[in-house]
């Protein structure tokens, strides 16, 4: 079983998808209300995402879209998008370009588990976790 997170977004899906594969890699593909047949997105505005899909290189998958009732707040409640690098230098790369615009909720730094972890909030309003795993861990 696999589990893929699915992002909400209150009308800047696009940006954030961009800004994900520029600090992420992998293949975007982007569905709008344009480019449905007619009638399909008759509620949604052309340019509005109702489905992003960015392929990372690793054989991950994020997805998202923007908000089709138009009601989000751009709160993301009891969920936080965990990425797993491959070391430090990486998680402070990420974390880094997720932070920016953003806030932060933990400096990404040393804990008994990671020798380096964070939490902060995008500014697209999600909220991550940045983990590099330790040395000894399988």
């Amino acid at each position: 079983m696999q589990f893929h997170p699915y992002l909400a977004f209150a009308g800047n899906a696009r940006d954030a998808f961009t800004q994900y594969q520029e600090i992420f890699g992998g293949e975007l593909v982007v569905l709008t209300g344009a480019d449905t047949p007619d009638g399909v997105s008759a509620d949604s505005p052309a340019d509005a995402v109702l489905h992003a899909a960015l392929a990372l290189p690793d054989g991950g998958l994020l997805m998202g879209a923007d908000d089709p009732g138009g009601t989000f707040d751009g709160q993301n409640r009891g969920i936080c998008v965990n990425c797993a690098v491959a070391d430090t230098a990486e998680a402070t790369r990420v974390y880094d370009a997720l932070a920016e615009g953003g806030s932060v909720q933990l400096e990404l730094g040393e804990t008994f588990f990671s020798p380096a972890f964070g939490m902060c909030t995008d500014r697209f309003g999600i909220p991550w976790m940045v983990n590099a795993p330790a040395p000894d861990a399988p």
